[in-house]
């Protein structure tokens, strides 16, 4: 997957960062989508393997009656033409974005197991919405860094100040549902036969017995003209639980709606 990195290229830092009302920084991103057709395909195709391996598109199908692609649409991606289905694929598409920020840009390990078991296609996965772990050394080191993130995003025209502290408050809570989401994630894996990853995951399960850094990650996505310095200002990360390690970003792009459905017709056009 580490091919994959052109896409994650229209995200573009501004030169200046924002501050929240308790003082902490935010880093603001403009995301700059350009029309390249093989680009698009490439990402199409990365995209698409979150919510089923093409290596088992075949299988999976059989006895449904189903083409490859009406497969996805039906069974796999969120439902564009439902107003909760329209939302989740907002939503999946900036938790993807995002965990490919992370990995690619930022050199995290961001395991991608959260959307390929999801059973209902129209609800969002439950736990953290993003796990990424980084390691300074082979060998296990108080250094090595865990981030749990969580990710909000509005892709629809009107008022979004709200969307970082939202996802602020959020963040807050994965102290709380960060052992479930690391077992699951380690389940997947173990399912998939992935031991070597496995045995990364038993890494941070105990930081007690095993130190590591715990960091957290809040990020809004909102369309540009949407956006205001208010997003961040009217935020605060006074009450967050790990209020010493919240890293924040806020992104704004310009006709996201029409990006996210584009990419999942791509995504099924080309399986």
């Amino acid at each position: 997957m580490k091919k994959v990195v052109r896409f994650v290229n229209y995200l573009t830092k501004i030169e200046y960062n924002i501050a929240t009302s308790d003082g902490k920084t935010v880093d603001v991103f403009e995301f700059n989508y350009q029309p390249e057709e093989k680009v698009l395909k490439a990402w199409a195709k990365h995209f698409r393997n979150h919510y089923c391996l093409d290596s088992q598109i075949d299988i999976l199908r059989e006895g449904t009656g189903l083409s490859r692609k009406d497969f996805l649409i039906q069974r796999k991606f969120p439902d564009e033409h439902t107003k909760l289905g329209s939302g989740i694929r907002s939503g999946d598409f900036a938790e993807i974005l995002i965990a490919d920020y992370f990995e690619f840009i930022l050199d995290f390990w961001v395991p991608r197991t959260r959307y390929i078991d999801k059973t209902v296609r129209d609800e969002s996965k439950k736990g953290t919405d993003i796990i990424g772990f980084k390691y300074v050394t082979e060998d296990d080191s108080p250094s090595d860094i865990l981030i749990a993130i969580e990710s909000k995003a509005k892709f629809s025209k009107g008022k979004c100040t709200d969307k970082l502290q939202e996802a602020i408050d959020h963040s807050s809570k994965d102290q709380f549902r960060l052992a479930d989401s690391l077992n699951g994630i380690k389940q997947r894996l173990l399912d998939e036969g992935r031991l070597d990853k496995v045995q990364k995951i038993s890494r941070f399960q105990n930081q007690t017995d095993n130190p590591y850094i715990y960091q957290s990650g809040a990020v809004a996505f909102v369309l540009k003209d949407s956006f205001s310095n208010e997003i961040v200002t009217s935020s605060t990360t006074k009450n967050h639980a790990n209020n010493a390690n919240v890293i924040m970003f806020v992104i704004k792009g310009e006709k996201m709606k029409e990006l996210v459905n584009k990419l999942y017709e791509y995504a099924a056009d080309e399986a």
